[in-house]
Formats: structure tokens, C-alpha cells, sequence
């Protein structure tokens, strides 16, 4: 196999993974609006006997919410990788675009 259609069947396989990492997202923002409405008539102060009860149930339910952003953002340092390794043999001076760093995207913290 060439390299060029090796770099065209890695472009076509991250076209596939995106399509199905916006299912994905989709279906999250689905179960996380049904969270939202579940979490303002459930966790309120008229629930827990003490504060600090409400204030663990609470970051429980962030946690969780961190874990999936955080498993999103690996998967598409993974995908930017590969279109890097693509797209990066014909650029020459950093035309990777807005928001890229070399490292995956910028989140403002690594800079300070």
C-alpha cells in the first residue's frame, strides 16, 4: 500500500470515528439534559440532613461529568495525532491552525 493511500484510509477512518464521536456527544447531551432536570428536583437542601451530604452528592455527580470530558478530550488528542501525522508532511511552518499548540488543543493553562 503507498503512503499516499495509507494517509487517505487514516483520514477516511477519523471521518468515521468523528461521525460516531458526534453520535456520541448527541446522545451525552440527551442524558445530560434528563441529569440536569434529574439533579435540580432531587439535590436541594430539603433532601440532606447536613450540607456537607449535599456537597459530596453533588461533586459525585461532577466527577462523573469530568471523567467523560476528559475521556473525550484523550480520544481526540488521539484523532489529532493521526491528522497531524497526515496533514503535518506537507506543512512546513506550523499551518496547523487556530488552537493548536504542537502538544494537542491549548487550554490557556499550559501557558501561564
Amino acid at each position: 500500500m503507498s503512503r499516499e493511500k495509507a494517509y487517505l484510509q487514516m483520514l477516511e477512518s477519523t471521518a468515521a470515528i468523528q461521525w460516531n464521536v458526534a453520535l456520541i456527544l448527541e446522545a451525552k447531551a440527551v442524558e445530560a439534559e434528563k441529569v440536569k432536570q434529574w439533579t435540580q428536583h432531587h439535590i436541594h437542601a430539603r433532601v440532606f440532613d447536613t450540607h456537607e451530604e449535599q456537597l459530596k452528592e453533588s461533586l459525585s455527580i461532577h466527577e462523573v461529568i469530568v471523567e467523560m470530558v476528559e475521556g473525550l478530550t484523550k480520544l481526540e488528542n488521539g484523532l489529532y495525532s493521526n491528522l497531524k501525522a497526515v496533514l503535518g508532511s506537507g506543512e512546513e511552518d506550523g499551518g496547523g491552525g487556530e488552537g493548536f499548540d504542537g502538544e494537542g488543543f491549548g487550554f490557556g493553562e499550559d501557558s501561564k
